[in-house]
């Protein structure tokens, strides 16, 4: 379709000005010289000079030498004034300027495309012929600008030339395409200000995202590796075949990774523009990480770190599998050995491929989020890319591995991993959840929500669990990392009791108080069987753990015997006999895993065990019970006893008793000294009695 027959389009240009011809350029060290050069007189009768050049300390002895040098970084090339200035208006401009007629020597360090691009000019200035073909017309067209050949000059100069074979010729060819754009990595900023980088770019891209029926495609890059797309050249193979022939989406990925990661941002950006589906582009961008970024995709790799870390930058295995990762620490020499300009070019590679990495999710996996993630932490990214990036991955977070996860702390910190990062990526994710719940289809998003917040629990607890044992990990990371999803996530907190008494075999030296408040994260309602048994002889749990764990697998037992009961009535009521200890047991096994079924008999033995144990422990809390009650009410008793025994209380007894005696003598002495004034002594007495009591 665009593809041309043979391995790249060439062509060939000359001058056909009247006046110079040159039929062979010579070259003896870092010197250039015109070896046959015939001026052509405009009279009728042409005289033919021949030249041969002899080198004597870098200048040329000859009938006609050389009046023109012109030296470029270290090459010199020995030419003569009238072919070039007739068709450079820049060396016009400099003799003019210099107001020495005598000039022979012009230093052109600026020129862009180099010697190899001048001397191509230079022979199109002696009419030699010029092949053009993709590798060279880029530099071609970047000198022919830089020394202004233009029409002005002469009618068809390098510039017209070299902009016709551009536009006609390489943008409609593929593989030409993608070799110009490579070679423009070394002519900015002449490329872009030419609009060559950005015409290649969106050749590229149309071409891109083309149909692939009709395409006529070949291998253009590198050889591909693996199960990266076959690769077909198109003269190797039959024209039926070719027809036949599915071309996989992916075959552009191998040809666009080849690129510089600034002209690849230009083709990816072009391709979006265009319309290709989001899966492509990403698994472009992931095709190209994979080539520019070998440590990204590597299994582990050693990496630059402060010495005081104690830990080297490794990426970790991507499974999930158990048991603490050994972190090495990394020697003076690989740290000499990645220099300042490699880790300036990864850098910006990463911070690229961030920047055009699609808004959408599932867009790339989340395992090369995490590693991208590991990259910008140990290049120390910009902040708002990397918080841009961990925004990305929490959209997917259910998505991640263990593995992936253990993301080492490149700051200065006391922690092996970062577990700051994955906190963040946790709030992030239960921020994206919480706006998808309120979206008017939530409905139709709800158990899917539920799964993935099941999944992410699980991963959270077995991060927990190989974090736990790092010693410098603080307590309050531990609690906030471990409380920061809703309770409605778990379903069984056995992941999260396997980190907590993970962390406590870390940390021996907590006091009581900080094991409480470690075991305010798991609720033992939700234990299962062989955690709780496990639990009951967990000597490092705080008692009161132990007792809330029993009490609860307490409940359990009963509201499972409870409902064999209710099983068993239903099935009298319906006449079908079922043995009663079949069906208890049954019944009992269908609420435990599989390994507490193959050892029944032990774990019966053992229940039975708890439960006389905590019957035990009931009884004994009941005599506590009564022992504390019959100590309050001897305590009340005395605190009676030594109120009534106080001076004021004795006082007032006194007083009591001198009534009384005072009363029983007037009842004495009455019979046997009657008086008539009788009654108003007693009215007196009585009045006075009164008062006193």
């Amino acid at each position: 379709m665009w593809e041309s027959q043979g391995d790249s389009a060439a062509g060939l240009i000359s001058s056909t000005k009247l006046g110079v011809q040159t039929q062979e350029f010579h070259q003896r060290g870092s010197s250039w010289y015109v070896y046959k050069f015939i001026m052509l007189m405009p009279s009728s009768v042409a005289v033919n000079l021949f030249i041969y050049c002899v080198i004597v300390s870098r200048y040329v002895s000859a009938d006609i030498p050389s009046d023109l040098l012109i030296q470029i970084a270290e090459t010199n090339f020995h030419l003569h004034k009238y072919p070039l200035l007739s068709r450079s208006a820049k060396l016009n401009r400099i003799l003019y300027d210099s107001r020495d007629p005598d000039l022979s020597k012009i230093v052109m360090d600026d020129l862009p495309g180099g010697p190899e691009a001048f001397e191509l000019a230079s022979k199109f200035c002696y009419g030699i012929p010029v092949d053009l073909t993709a590798g060279n017309i880029s530099g071609l067209r970047c000198t022919a600008e830089y020394l202004e050949m233009t029409e002005d000059l002469e009618e068809g100069n390098l510039i017209f030339k070299t902009e016709a074979f551009l536009s006609y010729v390489v943008l409609s060819s593929w593989r030409d395409s993608i070799l110009v754009l490579k070679s423009c990595e070394k002519l900015s900023p002449w490329a872009e200000n030419l609009q060559i980088v950005r015409r290649c770019s969106e050749s590229i891209a149309w071409k891109a995202c083309a149909n692939p029926k009709g395409i006529r495609w070949s291998y253009t890059g590198r050889a591909a590796k693996g199960s990266s797309p076959k690769w077909i050249e198109m003269k190797d193979s039959s024209p039926s075949r070719n027809q036949n022939q599915v071309v996989p989406p992916d075959w552009w990925f191998e040809d666009v990774s080849i690129l510089r990661i600034d002209h690849f941002v230009r083709v990816m950006t072009a391709i979006k523009v265009k319309g290709m589906r989001f899966e492509l582009i990403g698994a472009g961008i992931m095709h190209y990480a994979s080539k520019w970024l070998p440590g990204l995709m590597m299994n582990e790799a050693a990496m630059p770190a402060d010495e005081s870390s104690n830990f080297s930058n490794s990426n970790s295995s991507s499974s999930s599998g158990g048991g603490l990762h050994m972190i090495v620490a990394a020697s003076k020499e690989e740290n000499t050995s990645t220099t300042s300009l490699q880790a300036k070019d990864q850098r910006m590679i990463v911070e690229s491929l961030i920047s055009i990495i699609p808004q959408q999710k599932d867009s790339v996996t989340c395992s090369f989020l995490l590693r991208l993630l590991r990259m910008a932490n140990m290049l120390k990214v910009a902040p708002a890319l990397v918080n841009e990036l961990e925004k990305r991955v929490g959209m997917q977070f259910e998505q991640a591995t263990l593995g992936d996860l253990l993301i080492p702390c490149y700051e200065k910190s006391e922690t092996v991993y970062d577990v700051d990062l994955v906190q963040r990526v946790l709030e992030h994710f239960l921020v994206q959840e919480q706006s998808e719940s309120v979206s008017p289809n939530r409905e139709s998003f709800s158990e899917k929500q539920m799964n993935a917040k099941a999944r992410v629990a699980r991963l959270v607890d077995s991060y927990l669990t190989e974090v736990s044992r790092d010693r410098n990990l603080s307590l309050t990371k531990f609690q906030v990392l471990a409380e920061a999803l809703p309770d409605s996530a778990r379903t069984s907190d056995d992941g999260l009791y396997r980190a907590v008494d993970s962390y406590l075999k870390a940390h021996p030296t907590l006091s009581e108080h900080e094991r409480k408040r470690l075991c305010r994260v798991m609720d033992c309602q939700k234990l299962s069987i062989d955690a709780c048994m496990h639990a009951a002889q967990n000597e490092r749990l705080p008692l009161r753990v132990v007792v809330q764990v029993l009490f609860s697998e307490q409940v359990k037992i009963s509201n499972a015997l409870a409902n064999t009961a209710l099983k068993e009535g239903v099935g009298v009521e319906s006449h079908q006999y079922q043995p009663p200890v079949l069906t208890n047991r049954k019944t009992l096994l269908e609420g435990t895993p599989q390994s507490f079924q193959e050892g029944w008999t032990a774990a019966k033995k053992d229940i039975n065990t708890l439960k006389f144990e905590l019957e035990t422990v009931k009884t004994k809390y009941l005599e506590l019970q009564n022992d504390m009650e019959n100590l309050q009410k001897q305590f009340d008793k005395l605190m009676l006893k030594q109120k009534h025994t106080s001076p004021w209380t004795s006082g007032w007894k006194k007083l009591s008793k001198l009534t009384k005696i005072t009363d029983n003598h007037h009842h004495h002495i009455a019979p046997q000294i009657p008086t008539p004034e009788e009654p108003h002594t007693r009215k007196t007495t009585r009045r006075w009695r009164n008062s006193i009591s």
